[in-house]
């Protein structure tokens, strides 16, 4: 069992195959994700690796995380996930994963978290629409009104009638169209739930054979030298100004 990614949601637009046909996709964008931290059985009890994505200035970063991201000697990262994975699939701390760790063609889980309504009626929450239909329904739903019979005012869960819509977890399937290491984009096939600029989690199907063409443990990407010597000098001054943050508590606890 391999790790999944985390990604960005772009927008969406559409793309053309041989035949001309149109495909609608979702643009997805992996910031620099990269592993910040392993579980292994000996000390957390299961196996599994977690990844984190995006950039934050180190000063909006909190003392503990700041010094959980000095130890993997990573940057400091604006979202973070963990992801199962077998013994096999272990990653190394501080690994980047490009967007060829999936395949072209490959099946996918996507779990994004979508829109929050506020205040949607019945037709929405409960998916009444086809009461509205006169052909092939000879009923009309009874529901209530908020404050309709005193308190409370509010809807409990299962009740059918209006109340809020979303935000709540969504795990949808989707295909992989293409993929490109150089942007570090990846394009799905169809809607992704969640809006513009959210975080979506990719891993590969559950309900679906992996293809044989995919990286195993996972696709990693080579970074450039220059990069990374100015990403060394980032971290080396977040790790002096840890070692200060340590010295001021000792002498704090020790008065």
């Amino acid at each position: 069992m391999r790790s999944g990614v985390i990604a960005k949601k772009i927008g969406m637009t559409r793309v053309f195959n041989e035949g001309g046909q149109h495909i609608p996709v979702t643009v997805l964008q992996m910031d620099t994700v990269q592993v910040v931290g392993v579980r292994n059985k000996e000390r957390d009890g299961y196996t599994a690796v977690q990844l984190g994505a995006g950039s934050v200035k180190v000063k909006n970063v909190s003392a503990a995380m700041r010094g959980h991201f000095a130890k993997a000697s990573v940057l400091p990262k604006r979202k973070i996930a963990e992801f199962r994975v077998s013994e096999d699939a272990m990653l190394d701390v501080g690994a980047t994963l490009a967007p060829s760790h999936f395949v072209p063609g490959q099946i996918i889980d996507v779990v994004g978290t979508s829109h929050g309504r506020v205040r949607w009626g019945n037709e929405a929450t409960q998916f009444w629409w086809f009461a509205r239909l006169s052909w092939c329904v000879t009923f009309t739903p009874l529901t209530r009104f908020h404050r309709s019979v005193s308190r409370p005012w509010k809807v409990f869960k299962g009740k059918k009638m209006a109340g809020h819509l979303g935000p709540k977890s969504n795990n949808t399937k989707s295909e992989i169209v293409t993929v490109d290491d150089e942007s570090g984009v990846i394009l799905v096939q169809g809607s992704v739930p969640g809006p513009k600029n959210g975080w979506i989690l990719i891993t590969d199907a559950v309900k679906k054979i992996r293809p044989d063409s995919a990286p195993f443990p996972a696709g990693l990407l080579v970074e450039n030298s220059n990069v990374q010597n100015a990403d060394e000098t980032i971290i080396s001054v977040m790790k002096v100004k840890c070692k200060q943050q340590l010295k001021l508590l000792n002498q704090k606890s020790k008065r």
